[in-house]
């Protein structure tokens, strides 16, 4: 029997938003900018949680809040996902990208009950497109071995790709609407109308 290891939150708010054209992580769907509301749901269900993100971006934030600054060896996502594992490789970290303005505490609950340490991770999905929604999932430490080893082979550089190639354990959460992504304006306004 393997041990479960220890579960930590990272917030994912190092990108640069080219498409909104405003940074993500500080829109403010709940009265405060977004990635620190995610950073206060992990909060309540991980041990320690953690906010990715650019060194040029750290002066914005609450002193209260724990960052992990990007190292910049990879692209895209698994820079902030390596660098957290970097940091901390002997932790499983639930990921949340910071664009996901209807993400809720019941549905952090859900994925973390559902959690199977024996597989690479546990992600959300939708039912009608089962494919794993890495930032929004719970990354075993192992994965992050693999993952490394699957950049290193040069066969691909997308965090979604790697997880459909590797054992990974779907859930389909209660509330689909959690796994909105708002990455232009449109789907802000979406997000806004289902927050009304």
């Amino acid at each position: 029997m393997t041990s479960i290891a220890k579960l930590y939150g990272l917030v994912l708010s190092g990108g640069k938003s080219t498409r909104m054209g405003t940074d993500k992580g500080l829109i403010k769907y709940h009265g405060v900018p977004q990635r620190e509301y995610l950073y206060d749901l992990l909060s309540e269900v991980c041990e320690e949680t953690f906010i990715s993100l650019r060194e040029e971006q750290q002066a914005e934030l609450p002193s209260r809040m724990q960052t992990i600054v990007d190292l910049n060896e990879f692209r895209g996502p698994y820079n902030g996902l390596l660098s957290a594992h970097k940091k901390h490789p002997e932790a499983a970290w639930l990921v949340l990208a910071c664009d996901l303005p209807l993400m809720d505490l019941g549905a952090l609950k859900e994925l973390i009950a559902q959690r199977d340490n024996s597989t690479q991770a546990t992600a959300f999905a939708l039912k009608e497109n089962p494919l794993p929604e890495p930032l929004c999932a719970i990354w075993e430490p192992h994965a992050f071995e693999d993952s490394l080893a699957y950049l290193e082979s040069g066969v691909g550089t997308c965090p979604r790709k790697f997880l459909i190639n590797h054992d990974t354990k779907l859930v389909f959460p209660g509330n689909e609407s959690v796994l909105l992504n708002a990455n232009s304006e449109e789907e802000y306004k979406e997000a806004l109308e289902k927050l009304a």
